[in-house]
């Protein structure tokens, strides 16, 4: 009975680590930065913003070219002004097959980040540039649609906030279709190839 008793448990227990292991790959796959990606087709979608002038825009304007779009914020201290300067030298070497896509900045800091601090602070990149913005309820909207993870988190000493997000920019074709990623840190040779890719597709 004891012994049957351990069997017992034993069973159970890898039944457990099983149903675990599975959840584990499901969150992996699934997740914003995770070495896998299902259901890639499902990002992107629908949004409506502001830009940097105060027009609104919509994912139609993005339409007809295909996008390398990076959702941060202007008070990032380093991932997103390192990216935004990436990308600028990618543009550079891309001449002009460049300006055959849009380039887009969201920043998902709704609260500090409005067309006039977009447009003061992409002053210090490639002016084909742009800068979306929004209120919490559309930078929810579009993070959303693009699986965007990003998070506030109180700064030390409690009087401000920073923001954890995907450090990823996202590479969409000219129908607003998911196409690939440019990975934060990868290399600058193999992410100019994928925009080489994007840009000869459309």
């Amino acid at each position: 009975m004891h012994r049957r008793m351990i069997a017992v448990l034993v069973g159970a227990v890898f039944a457990v680590a099983a149903t675990l292991a599975v959840f584990t790959m499901l969150v992996v796959s699934n997740a914003p930065n995770g070495v896998q990606q299902t259901g890639v087709a499902d990002i992107g979608g629908p949004f409506a913003l502001t830009d940097e002038t105060g027009a609104r825009v919509t994912e139609a304007d993005l339409h007809g070219k295909p996008s390398a779009i990076f959702f941060g914020f202007t008070f990032c201290p380093d991932v997103c002004p390192t990216t935004l300067f990436e990308l600028s030298g990618l543009i550079d070497r891309l001449g002009p097959e460049a300006d055959k896509m849009n380039w887009v900045f969201v920043s998902v800091d709704w609260e500090r980040d409005g067309p006039q601090e977009l447009q003061d602070y992409l002053q210090a990149f490639d002016g084909r540039i742009r800068g979306f913005s929004g209120t919490k309820e559309e930078i929810e909207a579009v993070t959303e649609a693009y699986k965007v993870f990003y998070e506030r988190v109180p700064t030390e000493d409690g009087g401000d906030y920073t923001i954890n997000h995907t450090a990823s920019v996202y590479l969409m074709d000219a129908e607003g279709g998911f196409f690939g990623t440019l990975g934060y840190g990868e290399d600058p040779d193999t992410m100019l190839a994928k925009l080489k890719r994007l840009v000869a597709d459309a």
